[in-house]
């Protein structure tokens, strides 16, 4: 999921596996987005453990890989890939927690008349603002009538910003991501990143609103937060919960990535 898309641990794990994903070359018609050579759970937790502050300090990221081990009739290899009914499961599973989000992530080519970046692209449910404790330099957060409506509105990171107007009013205006024009509506304040990440070189557009631009059926990963929750019964359910829902085993580590800072 290249850098980021959302985040650095999922940028970084992302950009790792391309180096180490040998396999994926024999894999007909394979996708970056499905990679079968994902990383392990302790390379995930780490990304977090040095990056947890910013995605909000009880922030759980949960990501489909690929089984690594046969389950029924099930070979290993079989991609996993969530779905909305994976969002009502993790809701039933996880009552308690106060905010639950979908993201869908791509790399788009981002225009704003003669200026021309490669940015990432988050679509979004406005959840995921309180759980990656976003904060807003101007205008407005997205919101559930832009979900419900497919509002082709975006919020911009702060570099995005930058690159794309400089000290220009970017409220209001409209920017192209790949072709397809989406409305300023906000301007986040910088994030804390490390090294080259480009965490705060990225767009929020609501979740619906990017399936003119990506496959929404299927989910990038889910997010939600944890507060007050015991990390090791949640993480236990989840994974249960979503081994019967896509027929693994509860203990395949590769199948389906659960982390938390």
């Amino acid at each position: 999921m290249t850098r980021d898309i959302f985040t650095q641990a999922y940028g970084a794990m992302r950009h790792d596996l391309r180096k180490l994903c040998s396999p994926c070359s024999a894999w007909p018609g394979a996708s970056p987005r499905l990679c079968c050579c994902w990383p392990t759970a302790r390379a995930l937790h780490a990304q977090f453990a040095t990056s947890g502050t910013r995605f909000g300090a009880t922030a759980v990221g949960i990501y489909p890989g690929r089984t690594s081990q046969q389950a029924g009739g099930n070979k290993a290899g079989a991609a996993v890939r969530f779905t909305n009914e994976d969002i009502e499961l993790i809701r039933n599973v996880v009552p308690l927690a106060k905010h639950v989000s979908r993201t869908g992530e791509l790399q788009g080519l981002i225009q704003n008349g003669s200026r021309t970046f490669n940015m990432q692209v988050f679509g979004i449910d406005p959840s995921l603002g309180d759980i990656w404790a976003l904060q807003l330099d101007e205008g407005r957060f997205l919101d559930e009538a832009d979900n419900l409506s497919h509002s082709h509105c975006v919020v911009l990171g702060s570099e995005a910003k930058d690159k794309l107007f400089s000290g220009m009013q970017a409220l209001g205006q409209d920017v192209r991501v790949n072709g397809v024009s989406f409305q300023v509506v906000g301007v986040l304040k910088p994030r804390m990143q490390e090294g080259d990440s480009d965490d705060n070189r990225v767009l929020y557009a609501p979740y619906n609103s990017t399936d003119t631009l990506r496959d929404n059926h299927y989910l990038t990963g889910i997010w939600l937060d944890s507060i007050g929750l015991d990390h090791t019964k949640m993480t236990k359910s989840i994974r249960g919960a979503l081994a019967l829902q896509h027929g693994f085993k509860p203990d395949d580590e590769r199948a389906v990535f659960v982390s938390m800072p």
